[in-house]
């Protein structure tokens, strides 16, 4: 599991792509479970999260998961769908592990504000590991990849808010 964790760091640094990550449905299912642990982690420290939330994190996942493979296929790399999905789950769990641990030190010190920014700044950051493993995967410029992860980001929040609003 660390060689995992360590190769999903340096995706995350951008020091290496998706291609790192070898084709392996248990490594697949490995990143799975960092992903709930992380869901778990979030949702049992940051006071205000609740069942809800674990429900719309969960569809959240899933449309990005489907968008991502829709690219995949669509662009002729379905051979590194295992890798690619490894690779984004993986990075997704430990950033939120990351941003999770964040919140919890210093959200006690800090006021709303600089805990929007450490929100904006993960989001700027996952989008842009997010397009980089992308770019990788389907072999085109960084640019490209965040373009395609901005625009899934955009359709996760419309799906999102369509299927599952917010009261």
């Amino acid at each position: 599991m660390l060689p995992l964790i360590r190769t999903l760091f340096d995706i995350a640094l951008l020091r290496k792509g998706p291609e790192s990550v070898p084709r392996s449905g248990i490594l697949l299912l490995m990143s799975l479970v960092l992903w709930v642990a992380a869901a778990f982690t979030f949702t049992s420290l940051i006071e205000n999260a609740d069942g809800g939330d674990v429900r719309r994190e969960s569809l959240n996942f899933a449309l990005a998961m489907a968008c991502y493979y829709a690219v995949l296929v669509s662009t002729g790399h379905s051979e590194r769908i295992l890798q690619t999905l490894t690779a984004l789950i993986g990075c997704g769990a430990l950033m939120a592990l990351c941003f999770t641990a964040a919140l919890v030190s210093i959200g006690q010190l800090a006021g709303p504000m600089i805990i929007s920014m450490l929100a904006i700044l993960y989001l700027i950051w996952s989008m842009s590991v997010e397009g980089h493993i992308i770019a990788r995967a389907i072999d085109r410029a960084f640019y490209i990849g965040v373009l395609i992860a901005f625009a899934i980001f955009i359709f996760q929040y419309a799906a999102l808010n369509l299927i599952l609003p917010k009261p």
